[in-house]
């Protein structure tokens, strides 16, 4: 392979940089904690990363910064205001407009929980149902056989309840009705209409820079000390992999599809790995620095081998997603959109992995919403260790 092209390795990179709250009402606030700003000290981000988000979220440059900065900040103390929150904890989301970590407790909470939490740094909000009870009653749903009609299922801690997508026109299926009987009974649920069904993003054979396994085209995650990781769709374990020169990589060592959509495979024949997200030329490459997880509300970026980059937000984590080929467990929502072929590809939040693309509803030109495996799942099931900068 010729080194020339390592920028063209097919590492295609997705990166996390989303703008919109985590939407739902929810009743008045346990303590209103005092607003604290994120740090002010930024840590330097490319002009490609700032340009994104300028042109999908329409910030100026210090606001992209600012934003950033608060990510980080909110990324960095949530594991501390769930511990604060303790059997109280309701969830948690990151505020864009508030710029901070927002923690969801039940009226349950004491007074010195609340200022414990508040502690932190993150703003509390007071909610009916705790997270554990709410991700009982969705695995009670992943227990449920759902029809074509019904997209998927998330717990959303701002809304406080199970959300059920339901395909536009399908409410009244029969079908479609008996499953939201029966989700219904097994907790506090919420019913949204969304405009189209879920699917992956592989694609046959095209242009471009790619990864091969017979005649699907799909985009490589994040390099692994001894391969990549990427969509479990994309091929079934001992399947031969070829680059974008159609020179042999590798071979898929794992792969799961469906239940989970996750994969790896491991490189040789002189490609080697690298902790690069690939910019395409739009944006610079990025590199990869760690795998910690952006909360609900953060901004997220996409690249894939057919759409490139494309930027949008966390939407839900640990939904259930009811591709016509099966159900597939906790994954990530984001509102980037993608197409056929960007399927593996890798979701990046500044310089922190987040997973590979599984699929989606739209496209690039009208908008839509996309999953995404989350990648230390995929580290952990396969004993892998993330190759880092």
């Amino acid at each position: 392979m010729r080194r020339s092209r390592l920028r063209h390795l097919g590492l295609a990179g997705l990166l996390v940089l989303g703008g919109l709250t985590a939407a739902g009402s929810l009743p008045a606030a346990a303590a209103d904690s005092p607003t604290t700003s994120a740090p002010t000290v930024r840590e330097p981000a490319s002009a490609g990363l700032l340009e994104a988000m300028r042109r999908d979220f329409g910030l100026t440059r210090a606001q992209a910064e600012d934003r950033l900065a608060a990510e980080r900040h909110a990324t960095g103390l949530a594991p501390a205001a769930r511990r604060a929150a303790g059997s109280a904890f309701g969830g948690a989301w990151f505020d864009a407009g508030r710029g901070r970590l927002t923690v969801a407790v039940t009226s349950e909470a004491t007074p010195a929980t609340v200022r414990a939490v508040t502690a932190t740094g993150a703003h509390v909000r007071t909610v009916e149902h705790s997270a554990r009870r709410l991700d009982a009653a969705k695995a009670r749903l992943d227990r449920l056989d759902a029809p074509a009609g019904v997209s998927s299922w998330h717990v959303d801690p701002a809304a406080n309840a199970v959300v059920v997508g339901v395909v536009g026109g399908e409410r009244a299926d029969n079908d479609v009705r008996r499953f939201l009987d029966r989700a219904r009974e097994a907790g506090p649920v919420v019913v949204r209409t969304v405009p189209s069904a879920p699917r992956t993003f592989a694609a046959g054979t095209v242009g471009g820079d790619p990864y091969y396994t017979g005649n699907v085209r799909c985009s490589i995650g994040f390099s692994v000390h001894g391969g990549f990781v990427t969509a479990g769709h994309c091929g079934s374990g001992g399947a031969a992999v070829r680059g974008w020169d159609g020179s042999h990589i590798g071979t898929f060592q794992g792969s799961s599809f469906p239940g989970d959509d996750y994969a790896w495979v491991s490189v040789g024949s002189g490609w080697w790995t690298v902790p690069v997200v690939l910019g395409w030329g739009t944006v610079p490459d990025q590199l990869v620095r760690g795998s910690n997880e952006a909360p609900v509300g953060a901004s997220v970026c996409r690249s894939g081998s057919t759409t490139r980059w494309h930027c949008g937000t966390v939407l839900a984590k640990n939904e259930t997603v009811n591709y016509s080929q099966g159900a597939v467990h906790q994954m990530t929502k984001t509102s980037v959109c993608a197409e056929g072929g960007d399927s593996g590809g890798s979701f990046i939040s500044g310089d922190q992995a987040q997973g590979v693309t599984s699929g989606g509803w739209g496209n690039c030109s009208g908008g839509g919403q996309t999953w995404f495996q989350p990648v230390n799942e995929i580290l952990n099931r396969y004993g892998l260790t993330l190759h880092t900068a």
